[in-house]
């Protein structure tokens, strides 16, 4: 098992070249293959890890910036197990679902050409689009290659440095994901969404140098073994919840998640709400809760009030979407609240629960996501109103998305069901044992968002 976390990272980088050109030359199936084969051994190596336990690898980086290295503990496993997992299946389900998308792009262009050349009628010619198609899936999954590396390293990064750039990384080939391939105006969203992402990226940055200058390391051992004066850490626990937040679409940061949904490829939309934006999560886990347990039983309560208007708000918007991506995105912004309501409860159940709502989001909100491109291709409309009857025709995909949506409501025996049980009582332990009333109606408030998801 030497090395493992060093493949499992850098191998999806080191190979996407190869993913490209196989792509170019042999076509969809050989590159699809290919990256299934590269994901599956990589993320066969973190299951592995992870049943050893705590792991960790080090390397030496720079004086200035400490140690570099990867850390899988019993927080960092699920993530990045799930991380992997969802895009070695997506990588099966890119192949047809990207080829269709290719093939009327291509159509689209060739007869925009067309009429532009004063021609009446355009005969698509099969070999240029094939040669498109091909240009184009190597492009796809070598993007998709690195986008996925980048959350794996953000997951399992062990310096606040290399954490950053990772999660720098992530957000580039998304970004280009977006704009070569989205749906509607592209290229705009595409600009929307690294705008607000980085934003909430350099100001996660300035609460890291805020940590690492004042305790002169940017190690995660060296920060939970120092103290930080109380001032200076209040602040830098303030900019790295609000970077966090941005990621995480928690309400007021979440305007982005909307439109980054509807427009991208239906298979990176379904690693951008299940995954990506999980790793916001993760990141208050890792820095507030483990690294910094004094500010964050000062900043708790607001957390969970920042939980339960996340919670309601998307889960009301939800309702008023026709489109099924926005409806999945503002579904996914409730289900984020359900997290940030579980951190907020300040209690080792709201935790507990929290971490098994994002797996249980990653899960039934991939599934979603699946289904809805399986209708977009094979039905041709994205609007709710028009896709009723379909479970006889498509009993399949009917039944998958039965199952991922009773996931996503918490319906017994989903798993869905045993994380908002565990979060809403560790809730409810809190406010019993501090006597608070305000944690006490942030807890019916959340029961009452349940129905939104319900519904």
């Amino acid at each position: 098992m030497e090395f493992a976390l060093l493949q499992a990272v850098f191998l999806p980088l080191l190979l996407s070249p190869v993913a490209y050109f196989l792509g170019r030359k042999l076509g969809p199936n050989v590159a699809t293959w290919f990256s299934f084969g590269l994901l599956l051994y990589c993320t066969i190596l973190l299951v592995l890890v992870a049943l050893q336990g705590t792991y960790e690898e080090h390397y030496p980086w720079t004086e200035q910036f400490g140690e570099f290295g990867f850390l899988m503990d019993g927080l960092a496993s699920p993530f990045a197990i799930i991380i992997y997992v969802l895009s070695t299946i997506l990588v099966l389900y890119s192949k047809p679902y990207m080829v269709h998308h290719f093939k009327e792009q291509f159509v689209a262009r060739y007869q925009q050409v067309a009429s532009g050349g004063g021609q009446t009628t355009a005969v698509v010619p099969s070999t240029s689009q094939t040669q498109y198609i091909n240009n184009q899936i190597g492009l796809y999954f070598a993007l998709f290659l690195v986008f996925t590396m980048g959350m794996l390293g953000t997951v399992l990064a062990t310096n606040l440095i290399e954490f950053y750039i990772f999660f720098e990384v992530m957000l580039i080939p998304a970004f280009f994901l977006i704009a070569f391939w989205g749906a509607g105006p592209r290229r705009r969203i595409a600009l929307m969404f690294f705008f607000w992402t980085h934003v909430g990226a350099v100001v996660l940055l300035l609460g890291f140098l805020t940590i690492g200058f004042s305790i002169g390391s940017f190690d995660f051992v060296d920060i939970k073994e120092s103290e930080i004066p109380h001032d200076v850490v209040l602040l830098a626990a303030i900019a790295i919840i609000i970077g966090l937040g941005v990621k995480l679409a928690a309400f007021m940061f979440h305007i982005w998640l909307p439109y980054a949904h509807a427009a991208a490829p239906t298979p990176i939309s379904a690693l951008l709400s299940p995954a990506m934006i999980g790793i916001g999560a993760y990141g208050l886990f890792r820095f507030i809760v483990e690294f910094l347990p004094m500010q964050y039983a000062d900043l708790a309560i607001w957390l969970q009030v920042w939980g339960v208007v996340t919670m309601i708000y998307g889960g009301a918007m939800a309702l008023m979407q026709d489109d099924i991506k926005r409806l999945f995105a503002y579904s996914s912004i409730s289900q984020m609240g359900y997290i940030l309501f579980g951190i907020g409860s300040f209690s080792v159940l709201g935790l507990s629960g929290a971490e098994m709502m994002y797996v249980t989001h990653a899960l039934g909100k991939g599934l979603l996501f699946m289904t809805a491109g399986i209708l977009i291709v094979n039905v041709g409309t994205r609007s709710i109103s028009k896709l009723g009857g379909l479970a006889g025709k498509m009993p399949i995909t009917a039944t998958c998305a039965v199952i991922g949506a009773l996931t996503i409501m918490g319906v017994p025996p989903t798993s869905g069901f045993m994380g908002e049980w565990t979060l809403f009582f560790g809730a409810f332990e809190t406010a019993l044992e501090e006597g608070s009333t305000l944690r006490m109606v942030l807890f019916g408030l959340g029961l009452l968002a349940t129905v939104l998801t319900m519904s």
